[in-house]
C-alpha cells in the first residue's frame, strides 16, 4: 500500500545557515513527485528529513497522516536510494534483494521466492544467482529498486540514483523507474536535479532554489508557465530581456528595454514587482520582415546542428544575444551566418516574470 507524505513549514538548519526553509509539499498516496533544483538548494536535505536520517528544525513531517517526529528511519515505511548503491558484491543477486528480510528473520525459502518475483517485477528474470559484477549499470540499477521493494515500503525515495549513468542508459531508465512505479503504486519521492529526468517521469515537480520551494506543479504547467525567472531559467533555456513593465491589463503588459517595446503576459504573483521578459528559444521566430509585434532586428552569426533540433544564435543591434530554435525536419530553412533577419515571437508566448522567491 503506498501513503501520502506531508511537510507542514519545515525548516532545517546547520547551524546559522538554513538549507531548508518553511518547506510545505503534500504528496498524494501512489503518485511519483521528484523535487529539482540545483546543488545545494536543499533538495537532499528534504529526502534525508523525510527518510529520518535529520529532524527538522522547525515544522512537521508526516507519512501516512502520522508525525514522524522522533521515529528512526528504520520506524519509518520508507525505502531509500543513493546514488551509490552500496550492492554487497559477495552476494549473489537474490541475497542481495532479499537482505532486509533476512534481518527481519525471513525464512530462507519465503526470501528466495521473494527475491524472484520482484527480479520479474523489474524485468530481470533468470538473475537471482548471478553476482553484481556479472550485471550491467541499468541492471544494478534494477537490482537496487527491488532491494528496496523487498521490504514493502510505502514511500521509495530515490536520492539522484541516474546521475552516475551514461545518457542513454538515464533514458531508458527513465522510462523503467516510471513503469515500475506505475505496476507498483508505490509513492516515489525523486530527487534530482536534471529537469528531463523530472519532466519526463512526475507527476508532479516541486523547483527549488536556495532552500525554498520556487513552483510545485505537473511537468506542463512549470514548463509552460514558470511563476519566476528561477523556474523559467531552470527548466529549460530562454531568451531574457531587460526593461520595465508598464500598463498592466487582462493578463497582459507593455515591456520596454534596450531591444524595443513589446507586449507580453504577465501574471497577478508579478504585480508591483521589478520583472524581465522570458521567450523560449522555439517560441522565438526568425523571419526576413518584421512581425506586427514583438520583433528584434538580429545578424545570425551561428549555427548549431543538435541532432532532433537546430539552434540559430544571433546577435541583435544592441549586442545582445538571441537564440532560436527549429525542429530539424527537413522542411526548416537554416539561414545562412551573417543574415540579417528579425527575431519575432507572439505576446501569448512571452513571460514577464519576477525573480526567485528569496529569503527576506
Amino acid at each position: 500500500m503506498s501513503t501520502g507524505i506531508d511537510l507542514e513549514n519545515v525548516c532545517c538548519d546547520f547551524g546559522t545557515f538554513r538549507a531548508v526553509d518553511n518547506a510545505n509539499v503534500s504528496i498524494k498516496p501512489g503518485e511519483f513527485f521528484s523535487f529539482l533544483g540545483p546543488s545545494g538548494c536543499g533538495k537532499t536535505t528534504i529526502l534525508r528529513m523525510v527518510s529520518g536520517f535529520i529532524e527538522p528544525t522547525h515544522g512537521a513531517i508526516r507519512i501516512g497522516g502520522k508525525d514522524m517526529k522522533g521515529q528512526r528511519p528504520n520506524q519509518r515505511p520508507t525505502a531509500l536510494i543513493f546514488q551509490n548503491l552500496a550492492l554487497f558484491p559477495l552476494m549473489p543477486i537474490w541475497e542481495n534483494i532479499s537482505f532486509g528480510l533476512e534481518v527481519r528473520g525471513v525464512d530462507k525459502a519465503t526470501r528466495r521466492r521473494k527475491a524472484e518475483e520482484l527480479l520479474k517485477l523489474v524485468d530481470l528474470p533468470g538473475a537471482a544467482d548471478k553476482m553484481v559484477s556479472q550485471l550491467s549499470g541499468g541492471q544494478k540499477q534494477r537490482v537496487a529498486i527491488a532491494r528496496a521493494l523487498a521490504v514493502e515500503p510505502a514511500v521509495m525515495l530515490l536520492d539522484e540514483p541516474l546521475s552516475a549513468l551514461d545518457l542513454k542508459l538515464r533514458q531508458h531508465m527513465r522510462a523503467e523507474l516510471r513503469a515500475i512505479q506505475k505496476r507498483t503504486g508505490v509513492t516515489f519521492v525523486y530527487i534530482t536535479h536534471d529537469q528531463g529526468e523530472a519532466l519526463a517521469m512526475s507527476d508532479r515537480v516541486g523547483v527549488m532554489s536556495q532552500g525554498r520551494i520556487q513552483q510545485i506543479a505537473d511537468p506542463r504547467e512549470i514548463y509552460n508557465n514558470p511563476v519566476n525567472g528561477f523556474v523559467a531559467s531552470f527548466v529549460g533555456e530562454n531568451n531574457i530581456f531587460e526593461g520595465e513593465a508598464q500598463a498592466p491589463a487582462g493578463g497582459m503588459a507593455v515591456f520596454t528595454g534596450p531591444e524595443g517595446t513589446f507586449r507580453a503576459r504577465i501574471s497577478p504573483e508579478a504585480a508591483g514587482k521589478a520583472v524581465k521578459l522570458y521567450v523560449r528559444p522555439e517560441h522565438t521566430i526568425l523571419t526576413e520582415a518584421p512581425g506586427v509585434e514583438n520583433s528584434v532586428p538580429v545578424t545570425v552569426t551561428e549555427v548549431a546542428f543538435e541532432g532532433a533540433f537546430i539552434s540559430i544564435l544571433t546577435r541583435s543591434d544592441t549586442g545582445k544575444v538571441l537564440v532560436a530554435e527549429i525542429r530539424n525536419d527537413g522542411a526548416a530553412t537554416v539561414p545562412a551566418t551573417g543574415a540579417r533577419l528579425h527575431a519575432t515571437f507572439e505576446a501569448a508566448r512571452a513571460a514577464l516574470l519576477p525573480d526567485a522567491n528569496v529569503r527576506s
